[in-house]
């Protein structure tokens, strides 16, 4: 890539940046009231993101077939274990994160 490229790649980066982080304020200014078809997305849109994420997580595990998942099984359980115990969502998912990959490394 030429330095020209570059600068207009970084550029644009920028603008889509700031784009993004600026539009839904001067779409929604603070005077007028969101509107609630916004409102339930911003309700519901959470739950199927990370619904979304389990099934990408788990398309190609094997479940018929030994190991069955059970490394991926074992860090979900650990997983929604942690949320349930602390309410802390960093940490439920670093905390089942590192099991499944340490099952993964040294078990499975």
């Amino acid at each position: 890539m030429t330095l020209a490229e570059q600068i207009m790649t970084i550029g644009i980066c920028a603008l889509g940046t700031m784009l993004t982080r600026f539009l839904p304020f001067l779409i929604f200014p603070g005077k007028r009231e969101t509107p609630k078809y916004i409102v339930y997305l911003g309700k519901a849109l959470p739950a199927a993101i990370f619904g979304m994420l389990v099934v990408y997580c788990l398309k190609n595990v094997n479940f018929t077939a030994a190991p069955y998942g059970l490394a991926e099984i074992i860090g979900i359980g650990v997983t929604i274990l942690l949320h349930f115990w602390k309410r802390k969502m960093l940490l439920s998912i670093a905390g089942g994160t590192v099991c499944y990959m340490l099952l993964v490394q040294f078990i499975f």
